[in-house]
């Protein structure tokens, strides 16, 4: 997705187009890179129906690149979303036949979700160009300057996502190399 443009009317009475500038901040720019990224991935799911939150649910409960059996609040923190909407993806793809719940022998509340074979057979399938869709996003940068963006997007992301008690986030300033290569592109996501 290119970035925006602005027809402006020029003294001659001509319109022309300008981008329009992205403010150099956190919270524009990953606003806008979400953007371009959540349109590359749905652009190579459109023809099958599914969006790209219903594949991220596929992708984390796939035995091959995630965590089968897992309950409905270990999705949603996997996810980084709120438990009521990982309930709304999971009826959505519950209706296409995609996902098992079954019910967990230790809290007869919880479900325990695993993909149907179907759902398998549709993530094997879709996954693929959906990440090819996404890393052509990141076609201006070389090789060596994606898998920094990479690390450096992890490393932001996990230094804010542990609660430190009372009061913020804890503040780290290194991690592991083990931990920032799980996103690399180069490696099953």
């Amino acid at each position: 997705m290119p970035t925006p443009k602005r027809p402006r009317p020029t003294e001659n009475g001509k319109v022309t187009t300008t981008v329009v500038p992205v403010q150099r901040a956190p919270i524009p720019l990953g606003r806008r890179f979400l953007q371009i990224c959540s349109t590359a991935a749905a652009e190579a799911l459109s023809e099958d129906g599914i969006t790209p939150a219903q594949l991220g649910v596929l992708v984390t409960l796939s035995p091959v690149t995630g965590e089968p059996g897992i309950d409905q609040n270990g999705l949603a923190a996997r996810l980084g979303i709120e438990r009521a909407r990982v309930s709304q993806l999971l009826d959505e793809i519950d209706t296409m036949g995609l996902v098992d719940r079954r019910v967990n022998g230790a809290d007869r509340r919880a479900r325990l979700l695993r993909l149907t074979p179907r759902g398998e057979r549709l993530r094997a399938r879709l996954q693929p160009a959906s990440i090819a869709n996404q890393m052509r996003v990141l076609a201006s940068l070389t090789p060596h300057e994606r898998e920094l963006l990479l690390d450096f997007l992890l490393r932001v992301v996990e230094s804010n996502s542990k609660p430190a008690g009372v009061g913020g986030r804890k503040q780290e300033s290194h991690q592991s190399n083990a931990s920032m290569s799980r996103l690399s592109p180069s490696r099953k996501i």
